[in-house]
């Protein structure tokens, strides 16, 4: 993990996050009511997870979200959305361990739409800085919920691919999740050599070297949010967007393969 920055870089709406939340869920609820078994049972990217462990998957993280709201506080907070992507490597084989054993018991579609439906409920009044436990560690709820996003905004593209079908993006739960991955290679790999742009939500300045201050810059990356998101989750990689044009680079310091993938 990167050196822990306690200052909370960049704030998010938690009204906002959470209609983001709400309208991804959405979608992905359109298109997992409509599965046959023969769908749930499709080969999905992530290892060995068929559609149905995807989107038991899915649905345990938005369960997590009200379960913690019907929780207790817990008294300290002990990692800010910064240090989020970094800490979650650590869980996989219990993550994995855990969706296994529920989409064997239970049925994704309805398991999806109770947890959404309870997430709705108990999510609705809070404070953003009420405080959750979290499998990394205890979060504030608005932070907490920009991570939700990225959880379904990746595995949307992820369940779209398995099943060979588009599902729409909410523009705010794009968004929350490109700037929080911009702002995590920005905490990865430090300096102002090199700007990242992904328009039109993110710019930021990384990599050691000299600090570009005015016109234009020596070094540029420039994406889509789509693209930025499958590169800085591994779902592509440096070389495969570069042959693909989905990125451009230019100058001799505008090349991230090295800082890429930031969550796994």
């Amino acid at each position: 993990m990167p050196t822990a920055q306690r200052k909370r870089a960049r704030t998010y709406d938690l009204a906002r996050t959470r209609t983001a939340v709400l309208a991804q869920l959405d979608h992905v609820r359109a298109v997992v009511g409509a599965l046959d078994e023969g769908r749930f049972a499709l080969p999905t990217r992530l290892g060995d997870w068929t559609v149905r462990e995807l989107v038991t998957h899915i649905a345990l993280g938005v369960r997590s979200v009200g379960d913690g709201l019907a929780q207790p506080a817990p008294p300290a907070r002990e990692i800010t959305l910064a240090e989020w992507p970094f800490a979650t490597a650590g869980h996989a084989a219990r993550v994995d361990t855990s969706v296994r054993e529920v989409a064997a018991s239970e049925d994704p579609v309805g398991l999806l739409g109770r947890a959404a439906d309870r997430f709705a409920e108990l999510s609705s009044g809070v404070p953003a800085e009420r405080l959750l436990n979290a499998r990394p560690g205890a979060m504030r709820l608005d932070d907490l919920l920009v991570t939700r996003c990225v959880e379904l905004v990746v595995h949307s593209d992820d369940l779209a691919a398995a099943l060979g079908v588009g599902i729409p993006y909410d523009r705010q739960a794009l968004a929350a999740v490109t700037r929080l991955l911009a702002d995590a290679l920005a905490l990865k790999a430090p300096g102002g050599s090199v700007e990242v742009r992904v328009p039109p939500f993110a710019v930021v300045q990384c990599v050691e070297g000299p600090k570009h201050t005015r016109g234009t810059p020596p070094n540029v990356v420039e994406t889509d949010p789509l693209t930025w998101i499958r590169l800085a989750t591994g779902r592509t990689d440096w070389a495969t967007a570069l042959d693909a044009a989905t990125v451009s680079a230019s100058g001799e310091r505008a090349d991230l393969t090295d800082h890429l993938p930031l969550l796994t």
